[in-house]
């Protein structure tokens, strides 16, 4: 039996294909320039940056791994990432929490529940400038609103963003308050994705309000659960703006507020020391990494997807 020959047919485009394509990649064109230049070159011109040195009239020179072996004795670069670390506890599980119960509360039939949602969702889309000068006035220790409605009960206020002990705290509520209007928002989409025929059979069932909880809601709101903690997790360690804007640089606790991030800007901005701070950056970028991905192997324990 002899072999047949294989023809290679070849599909002619027409004008009409062409143009198809034509148009297709004029379409993602702006897209992946923009991801090309304002994300990816400046990744890796980062990692590149974080083995050099700068000097005299911004120019850069390689000195290999020194930026990192000096970060790693770094006081303040510790503390800075302490700090940070300290505001994610604070306010990512509180923040979560509260969230919840917000979507838990939307979710249920009460009136007005539009204008609620409006109002808890407003401090996500207002400018961090505003929140910070807002807050800093009922923060302040001789005319703030605070220490105001404390003084009505007879307690004494303080200075609460120039307190060592208290200038975390404070903040931390500041960007709980920030995070949990677009969180709930979140959090009440995936409440409103539950099929009602689960909660019916419960009620036939006869099962209580914690047990349809743990059983029902809880599993099958599981995979926004996770989206809204790495994503909570992620903002709390890139936290920068509000702390900048409210604990100045003259501030006595600058050093217990100040974030990894805010440390990061210092040495680019301030102290001209763009390749120690690329150095800075990428130690946050592999922070961030790391913990993500070991969310990512953590979920098949508690996520659950239908």
């Amino acid at each position: 039996m002899g072999k047949a020959n294989k023809k290679r047919v070849r599909h002619k485009l027409t004008r009409r294909d062409r143009n198809d394509y034509i148009w297709g990649y004029a379409m993602v064109a702006p897209l992946v320039i923009g991801l090309l230049v304002f994300y990816f070159y400046p990744f890796f011109q980062s990692i590149y940056m974080s083995f050099t040195k700068t000097g005299a009239f911004n120019q850069s020179q390689w000195n290999g791994i020194e930026n990192y072996v000096e970060l790693i004795g770094d006081k303040t670069f510790w503390q800075s990432l302490k700090n940070t670390f300290v505001f994610v506890v604070m306010t990512v599980p509180v923040g979560i929490f509260l969230s919840m119960v917000l979507a838990a509360l939307l979710n249920s039939k009460i009136k007005g529940t539009s204008f609620y949602r409006t109002i808890y969702f407003l401090p996500s889309v207002t400018m961090a400038a505003a929140i910070s000068l807002v807050w800093k006035w009922i923060y302040n220790g001789d005319y703030g609103l605070l220490n105001a409605v404390l003084g009505m009960f007879g307690i004494k206020g303080m200075s609460w963003l120039t307190n060592p002990k208290t200038v975390m705290v404070a903040i931390g509520v500041v960007g709980i308050w920030c995070s949990c209007g677009y969180n709930t928002i979140i959090l009440l989409a995936g409440l409103q994705g539950i099929s009602s025929s689960y909660y019916e059979a419960a009620a036939i069932d006869g099962a209580g309000p914690l047990y349809v909880f743990r059983k029902i809601t809880f599993p099958l709101l599981s995979p926004t659960i996770f989206f809204v903690v790495v994503t909570s997790l992620i903002n709390g360690l890139k936290t920068f703006d509000l702390v900048y804007m409210m604990v100045p640089k003259e501030s006595p606790v600058y050093k217990q507020a100040q974030t990894v991030v805010m440390y990061f800007y210092r040495n680019a901005f301030d102290y001209a020391n763009k390749g120690y701070a690329s150095a800075i950056a990428v130690a946050i970028f592999v922070i961030i990494m790391l913990l993500t991905i070991l969310q990512m192997r953590m979920q098949k324990h508690w996520v659950i997807y239908e």
